[in-house]
């Protein structure tokens, strides 16, 4: 295993940069293929969201492929390198898988504890299944992050320390009140209809808003939203669909807007939001949660206006307390990592013990066929017998160092193990290649269907 994830986050880098250096999925896609067409990379992924950036992949060197990794995401991102690379973090091998399995748990995001990461990492798996650009090792990978951050909610209390981004976003408009009370009676104009944008739909209908108004710019996702939120047995809520249009005149409607939208200029100005403001006396509230930003930040110099964006949104999390269920999540991590690191090291030696196996057995074939020429007059069940005599003795033989080499495998350091059955028993290498890649193959179909 030689995974390398190269990125920024909130972390590490001004949202000014980071909201410059988003990508979009068609970049996410060339981003992708072009790493695989790197010398140092043999699978990739991006996970991408409103604050991080991350490319992974396997890599054979790591100089190179850090000094590539980087360099693709500085062309894709439109950010020059060398303003890019301060901000950039490097991590390899188990301090890898250490990152993204405290990344699934939500130990690293910006509202400790929010879970809306796991389906953004599902979606980094699926893109990268799909375009063929995950292999074994990031499928492996992933699929576990997943496990481990499902676990991490179900085992402890880490939702305690944080919330949502929607949730925590909403908490800092309603400025101390409770959301549910701060948001009775009023309506809501929601302008996307992506993942963030349904959860934030979601959480203002159950927090008792009279009227959710959806705007997107493909009408059937905006249509599909406000049926999930008017189902019979739901909220209750009252919701409706309108095109992107539209946004002017039920923004000057809205009590409350939130917007997260793939687009890469402002959907909503200053002179959108100041036009929508004349003749009103009740505030509007605007929660932005777009990276790049949707609103116009000059909509913070506006009277009658509260603009929550991913900056303020930062530096409130900043803050925020720490439950103590976060210690208990990050012993959850590190013994995960130990267990996938173990894993991954045992798979790496396995293909070795399949070819020596499959050797043993043409050994086995050959020498009862040379039998057979020599004892011509051998009754079927003799020849049978004997044949299962010999499979017994080979069986046995590399029964015991068989089993004691994956053991020895599974352990730091235990890479070498392959290496020296390879040279033991003079294995064909393309023969070890051949098993492993037929081993890729059905973990690809696996790892497809369980996504």
């Amino acid at each position: 295993m030689s995974l390398l994830v190269v990125g920024l986050s909130h972390r590490t880098a001004p949202v000014s940069v980071l909201e410059r250096a988003s990508l979009p999925t068609d970049t996410q896609v060339k981003l992708l293929q072009d790493s695989l067409a790197a010398e140092p990379a043999t699978e990739a992924a991006v996970l991408a969201t409103c604050n991080r950036i991350e490319l992974y992949a396997d890599v054979d060197k790591f100089h190179a492929g850090v000094a590539e990794l980087s360099t693709l995401l500085a062309q894709h991102s439109g950010v020059g390198l060398e303003e890019l690379t301060p901000y950039l973090y490097v991590h390899y091998e188990d301090r890898a898988v250490h990152h993204l399995f405290s990344v699934a748990c939500g130990l690293d995001s910006m509202v400790v504890g929010e879970g809306q990461i796991l389906a953004q990492i599902k979606d980094a798996l699926a893109q990268g299944q799909e375009l063929h650009t995950a292999g074994r090792l990031l499928n492996d990978l992933f699929q576990q992050s997943l496990r481990v951050g499902k676990r991490a909610h179900s085992e402890t209390g880490i939702d305690r320390a944080g919330q949502s981004l929607v949730t925590f976003g909403l908490e800092q408009l309603a400025a101390g009140a409770a959301v549910d009370a701060w948001a009775k009676r009023k309506r809501a104009l929601v302008i996307g209809a992506g993942s963030m944008s349904s959860l934030a739909a979601a959480t203002l209908a159950r927090a008792g808003v009279d009227e959710i108004v959806i705007a997107n710019r493909t009408a059937a996702r905006a249509d599909r939203l406000v049926q999930i939120l008017t189902e019979p047995g739901g909220t209750g809520v009252t919701a409706r669909a309108v095109d992107m249009g539209a946004v002017a005149d039920e923004l000057a409607r809205a009590d409350v807007v939130v917007s997260c939208t793939g687009a890469t200029g402002l959907v909503l100005t200053a002179a959108d939001v100041e036009a929508a403001l004349y003749g009103r006396k009740a505030p509007l509230a605007l929660l932005d949660l777009a990276m790049p930003r949707d609103i116009d930040a000059a909509v913070h110099r506006l009277g009658g206006v509260r603009l929550v964006d991913i900056e303020s949104l930062a530096e409130a999390s900043a803050d925020a307390p720490m439950a103590a269920d976060v210690d208990q999540v990050r012993t959850i991590v590190s013994d995960e990592v130990a267990a996938f690191g173990a894993a991954q090291r045992a798979a790496h030696i396995t293909p070795t013990v399949v070819a020596l196996r499959a050797m043993a057995a043409d050994v086995v074939s050959s020498e009862v066929a040379r039998l057979e020429g020599r004892l011509p007059d051998l009754d079927e069940k003799q020849r049978a017998e004997v044949t299962r005599t010999v499979r017994r003795v080979v069986d046995k033989l590399l029964h015991a160092p068989t089993v004691r080499v994956k053991q020895l495998a599974s352990e730091p350091g235990g890479a070498g193990y392959a290496d020296a059955l390879r040279e033991l028993f003079d294995l064909d290498p393309q023969t070890v290649a051949a098993v492993s890649r037929a081993d890729l193959n059905d973990t690809d179909g696996v790892g497809r269907g369980r996504v």
